[in-house]
């Protein structure tokens, strides 16, 4: 359980140092980057395996690269639902995104 709570506060972490990083992604405040984690946690266990299976000939043909904009359009998704939590167009989410990742990679690292 101490688990889960430390790895929801790192990736809120995360996604607060992604507002400083990305000009487009903006959270107003600590609280909301942690209800905007849970619902990127939601949509990302729920809607994203099924977007991965109903654009597989496309990720195929692109050899993987359309998962980052599934990623991308999901970050899009949470920022839209998520009050508090901001995504400014499809390209500061695709950046937002792939910058969320490296530093929750990094603190995975750092954790273990």
């Amino acid at each position: 359980m101490i688990r889960i709570v430390a790895n929801w506060f790192l990736n809120a972490l995360a996604l607060y140092l992604v507002t400083y990083i990305v000009p487009g992604v903006r959270v107003d405040g600590f609280g909301a980057a942690l209800w905007a984690i849970i619902i990127i946690s939601f949509l990302n266990a729920i809607i994203r395996p099924v977007l991965i299976i109903l654009t597989l000939p496309i990720t195929i043909l692109t050899l993987g690269l359309f998962v980052f904009i599934i990623n991308a359009l999901l970050l899009l998704l949470a920022g839209s639902i998520t009050p508090g939590f901001h995504v400014y167009g499809l390209g500061s989410a695709l950046i937002g995104s792939i910058v969320l990742t490296l530093i929750t990679m990094l603190f995975q690292r750092l954790v273990k």
